[in-house]
């Protein structure tokens, strides 16, 4: 998940978050050795394919379509839709080791084998996508940087926004889930601009989808009183 800054092919990129929480129990840790390797999505990382290879996504997929989360936290929501749709591939993305762990544990006591995991940066995932690869995207309560002077970090930047663009075949969906009314307000402004639109009226965003699975995250936002807000954008 580094690279040396001596690397001129392959700039150093800034990552701003926690990396790791807990110090990992001793399953989690066998599930990193025994259960990762399965489904390690190889060769994406910066340090592992300075080139930027493109990633082979004909043979990833399998003819079957190909969805992608960014930030799946503890993996519920990846793991719900992956054992709701056997006849698609899932690509999951998580920087954070102990979210990591969570969907190993729950891969290896669920048995679902249609996931593969970049424990990593997501940019450096987009990088390697071809474009037109993904048939569906989701982006569940990202991490939201309240504070103004952070917004630039959030995911909803063009920095992400056009490079997704052009990984999503035209016509697809871009799902964004939030509690945060600024997260909405920026998503909103800045996600349209970059190739979508809203398929919704954008002063009623409160209906989940109809195979929607609330996460942790989700259910600590309404015991805070926080509003879920559901977004869904088509690729133009």
């Amino acid at each position: 998940m580094s690279i040396s800054d001596t690397d001129s092919a392959t700039p150093r990129r800034n990552f701003y978050g926690r990396l790791k929480g807990k110090t990992l129990n001793g399953r989690q840790r066998q599930d990193f050795d025994e259960v990762l390797p399965d489904f390690h999505l190889e060769n994406i990382s910066r340090e592992d394919n300075p080139e930027r290879v493109m990633l082979d996504t004909d043979a990833l997929r399998a003819g079957k379509p190909l969805w992608l989360e960014v930030g799946f936290g503890s993996g519920e929501h990846i793991l719900h839709q992956a054992k709701a749709n056997p006849d698609v591939q899932f690509i999951g993305c998580e920087i954070y080791v102990n979210g990591v762990a969570s969907l190993l544990g729950k891969i290896r006591r669920e048995g679902v084998n249609n996931i593969v995991i970049h424990p990593g940066d997501a940019r450096d995932l987009l990088d390697v996508l071809p474009e037109n690869s993904l048939d569906k995207m989701f982006l569940l309560y990202p991490d939201p940087w309240p504070k103004a002077r952070h917004h630039r970090r959030r995911f909803v930047t063009p920095e992400h926004l056009g490079p997704l663009a052009e990984k999503l075949k035209s016509g697809h969906e871009f799902r964004v889930a939030t509690d945060i009314v600024d997260y909405v307000r920026q998503t909103l402004e800045e996600v349209p601009p970059a190739g979508f639109k809203l398929t919704q009226d954008p002063e009623d965003l409160s209906q989940e989808w109809d195979d929607w699975f609330s996460t942790r995250y989700e259910q600590k936002a309404l015991r805070e009183g926080r509003t879920p807000h559901y977004m869904t954008f088509i690729r133009n």
